[in-house]
């Protein structure tokens, strides 16, 4: 009987089939715009694929191309300017191929040493965008749910080794109104309380609103603070907390400092925009996620930290079957010491190959495409008669009204770009001294964009 880990002429067929595919993907800078369906009508058109006998690679293969994969949206697409998109590198895609082909664990230096060297030479340079001192290093993660949760693990744990009446009390933390929605599930994981402080009218978090939040706290609730997260560059709007009074607060109060840049993280490459992040220098910890504005494919997400032992001290695992990674030949950067995760594949090898292969530079150029096409938009915006502008564009972010519209018409006009194969461009929501109202979202990642993309989808507001 055939093994399903044998060497066969289908295998070699099929491995063909799918770097062809692979490298037709790949080469194409204008995907189709793909759009979801209802699970009963996929269900219709393949049918079961898992069953006990198997329906055999080819068949599965031209469903996954022909039906299933055109009911996802690429990421990648220069008019996908929803959410956060994604634009990776054609280097990072191959090289995503080659990690999973490699089948390296990356967790130890003793199963991963080879890639975790190349993860850490990408690691090095996202550590000196930062300006943190010596001695601050990191580790890649899944994303920056996961970079954040492992963050605060390592603060709260830190503030329960300063005193040992901290276990008693259940963990506190602030953060503001704009902060990512990873940042209340990650409390809820941590078992922590979260307060949110009010913004001030450029809708930051400042050491002034930080402070006036801070001494309205009770004994205990003071006592149960340990840990301030301030966000670099909002998923929303682009905005970027006061981090420099924010630091200063928290060293005068003796709490975590912990910065989410996971989306902003990126343009600590550009010059244009770095004395924005003034203060993140000071941080305990960083999140920050190449797979969103440093070009690298799903999942890449790092958390870096200004005192690695303090990680360590949350994170390392024991188990007697590791003792043998304690051997003097294993001995080496474990990435698995310092995030939540055991297992884990080497998501940091695509950015380092990309890195390696570009150069720095080509980043900055990249970042700063995306700040421009920001700036280009807003201009048009105010040029137009039936566009207003909420407020400036802040990082990649833009946000607009089309005057006269409802939510429903901003919800219609989304759905007809998007199922016609023209753009996704997707309606959010904005609150200002209370009142909330929908309005229209840029956010720009993909230096293939073009100005005539931007004035396409404006004229389709009319």
């Amino acid at each position: 009987m055939k093994s399903m880990h044998s060497i066969d002429i289908d295998t070699v067929e099929m491995t063909l089939d799918i770097m062809k595919y692979a490298i037709n993907r790949i080469s194409n800078t204008s995907p189709e715009m793909g759009s979801p369906k209802q699970e009963q009508e996929l269900l219709d058109m393949v049918g079961e694929t898992v069953t006990k006998e198997g329906i055999g690679g080819e068949k599965a293969f031209n469903l996954f191309k022909d039906v299933l994969v055109k009911a996802t949206v690429p990421v990648d697409h220069p008019r996908h300017l929803a959410f956060v998109p994604a634009a990776p590198t054609r280097a990072a895609v191959l090289f995503d191929l080659v990690t999973s082909a490699a089948s390296i664990h990356g967790a130890y230096w003793m199963t991963g040493g080879g890639g975790i060297f190349c993860e850490n030479q990408a690691m090095k340079w996202l550590v000196e965008l930062t300006g943190l001192p010596k001695g601050a290093f990191g580790v890649f993660t899944s994303g920056g749910t996961s970079a954040n949760l492992s963050a605060m693990i390592a603060a709260r744990e830190a503030w329960r080794a300063k005193n040992e009446d901290n276990k008693a009390y259940r963990a506190l933390l602030i953060t503001s109104k704009g902060a990512h929605s990873s940042i209340k599930s990650m409390a809820k994981v941590i078992d922590a309380d979260l307060i949110l402080v009010d913004d001030d009218d450029d809708d930051r978090l400042t050491g002034k609103w930080l402070q006036q939040k801070i001494d309205t706290l009770s004994e205990i609730d003071r006592k149960r603070l340990f840990a301030v997260v301030a966000t670099g560059g909002t998923t929303n709007a682009g905005i970027i907390d006061d981090l420099d009074s924010v630091a200063t607060i928290c060293e005068n109060e003796d709490l975590w400092f912990h910065v989410d840049a996971a989306y902003g993280g990126g343009a600590l490459a550009a010059p244009s925009v770095r004395d924005l992040f003034k203060g993140i220098e000071k941080a305990d910890s960083i999140t920050i996620d190449p797979h969103k504005w440093m070009f690298s494919p799903y999942d890449c997400g790092a958390v870096i930290y200004k005192n690695m032992e303090l990680a360590k001290n949350a994170h390392s695992q024991k188990g007697s079957y590791l003792d043998i990674f304690k051997d003097k030949g294993a001995q080496g950067f474990n990435p698995s010491d310092y995030q939540i995760q055991l297992t884990r594949r080497l998501r940091g090898l695509p950015l380092w190959f990309s890195l390696a292969m570009h150069g720095t530079e080509k980043y900055t150029e990249a970042i700063e495409r995306g700040l421009y096409l920001a700036k280009y938009a807003g201009e048009q915006i105010e040029k137009a008669e039936h566009l207003e502008l909420v407020r400036e564009p802040s990082l990649s972010c833009v946000l607009f009204k089309r005057k006269g519209w409802d939510a429903e018409a901003y919800r219609d006009w989304t759905y007809t770009n998007h199922q016609s194969g023209f753009a996704l461009v997707t309606p959010t929501k904005w609150t200002k001294k209370g009142k909330t109202e929908t309005i229209s979202r840029f956010c720009f990642i993909n230096p293939d964009t073009t100005e005539e993309d931007i004035q396409e989808i404006l004229a389709s507001m009319v």
